[in-house]
């Protein structure tokens, strides 16, 4: 179970780039989430899951050289998820369609990869700790870099 969670589904194995599968299985999946129950829903699971990949993450890495195998993809969706948030947020607060808030969609995506390669400042302080809350804090990090971006972005266009 814990492989299954820190694949998220095995979305993990997926190669190459099994970060950038993972952040866009995060999408649709944080879509499904944002319409069963609205933000509440959609931040209530960023929360579960950051907690439920620092689990997995701790047990799929226990005893091994590598901290932070590619095929663990939780961190990202936790982080993506983050950087989705202010698109959610400012839908639900204009009464608009999320879809037709696309732009913040991709921002999110693109403006969280970004920073999860890049690891500038503070991401990469995170990366470098070596156990199971660095893998996912560096990801959490990226996503708020990521989510000052799309606000930023969002201010500009409207």
């Amino acid at each position: 179970m814990t492989h299954m969670i820190a694949t998220f589904f095995y979305i993990g194995h997926l190669r190459p780039a099994p970060g950038t599968w993972g952040s866009l299985a995060a999408l649709p999946v944080g879509w499904g989430l944002y319409m069963l129950g609205g933000v509440p829903l959609f931040l209530i699971a960023t929360v579960v899951v950051f907690a439920l990949g620092w689990w997995a993450t701790g047990i799929e890495t226990a005893g091994k050289a590598d901290h932070d195998p590619s095929e663990i993809v939780i961190d990202e969706v936790a982080g993506q998820w983050i950087a989705l948030a202010p698109t959610l947020i400012g839908a639900a607060h204009a009464g608009a369609d999320v879809l037709a808030l696309w732009p913040g969609w991709v921002t999110a995506f693109a403006a969280f990869r970004l920073f999860d390669i890049w690891k500038p400042g503070l991401i990469g302080w995170a990366d470098r700790r070596g156990d199971a809350l660095g893998v996912m804090l560096d990801d959490v990090i990226a996503g708020l870099f990521a989510a000052v971006v799309v606000v930023i972005g969002a201010g500009i266009s409207h």
